[in-house]
């Protein structure tokens, strides 16, 4: 029954996916004030896709239709500074990033044509790829901003530079107490996430997670999972924003069954394990 589900997911979602093109595939949201947390998540989360260009995308692509700009460095730093365990990142992307800008202006100030240090002006330099700041992920640094920034307290969301162990603490707190967790999980073949919500997925090679209560089974260990934010949910697409996809801030849209519900990805890409539905005011 679960090939069966997972194959016939996949036709359903390439036919959708055809469906989308023919029709156009539905606008992202626009940036509105909100004062309820699940607006202001979607809110901010559409905040940081503006910055980086509003980059878009269907589902699982190869690479971007064009590289972010590299004045983006900047962003990412300050979405680890939000994480217990960033700001030694921080400083070390930042001690990089000035050493090379250094030695580019040394370089263009040089010039190539013989003449003395100094005595020509200076070219434009080009800044490096955002590409060189990809390692460490920051897509869980990402996330946890986005929480903050919305407002979302930390004992509710509690920001980390992986998304195993904020995952592992919203598995928990809905395991003691069900009725008042903030976050409550669901197997995505059960629920339509809404905007303000999270879907997540298993980015590991060797083993796939069936469902969120195989997480639960190795809490604590360390596992590379992704996620994204769900900023919108209609027209046969689920919409989600998420960090570090293919080194930038990108909107992505997966497609969806009749009720909302995110279809499986092709077996070839990160299978999603959980959404994670966000019951903040």
């Amino acid at each position: 029954m679960t090939v069966w589900r997972s194959v016939s997911g996949l036709c359903m979602g390439l036919a959708l996916t055809v469906l989308s093109a023919c029709a156009g595939p539905p606008k992202p949201p626009a940036i509105t004030a909100a004062s309820d947390t699940r607006g202001r998540i979607v809110q901010v989360a559409l905040t940081e896709w503006e910055r980086w260009g509003r980059l878009t995308v269907d589902g699982w692509p190869e690479a971007l239709p064009h590289e972010a700009a590299p004045e983006n460095y900047e962003n990412i730093l300050t979405y680890w500074e939000s994480v217990p365990e960033g700001g030694a990142i921080a400083a070390r992307h930042r001690q990089a990033h000035d050493a090379l800008i250094a030695s580019l202006a040394y370089q263009s100030e040089d010039g190539s044509d013989g003449q003395a240090y100094g005595t020509q002006p200076a070219a434009p330099i080009a800044l490096p790829s955002i590409s060189l700041w990809a390692y460490p992920a920051w897509s869980a640094a990402f996330v946890s901003y986005v929480m903050g920034r919305a407002g979302v307290p930390d004992t509710a969301f509690p920001p980390s530079a992986a998304h195993a162990f904020y995952i592992d603490s919203l598995l928990y707190a809905a395991s003691y107490d069900h009725a008042t967790a903030p976050f409550l999980p669901h197997d995505p073949q059960d629920y339509a996430p809404r905007p303000g919500d999270l879907i997540c997925a298993n980015r590991a090679n060797t083993t796939r997670l069936a469902g969120w209560r195989d997480r639960m089974a190795e809490t604590g260990q360390f596992r590379p999972l992704h996620c994204d934010v769900v900023v919108a949910n209609g027209g046969g697409v689920v919409q989600a924003i998420g960090g570090n996809v293919l080194d930038a801030v990108v909107l992505r849209r997966f497609p969806a069954d009749r009720s909302g519900r995110v279809l499986p990805a092709p077996l070839d890409k990160p299978s999603f394990f959980v959404v994670f539905q966000n019951r903040l005011n």
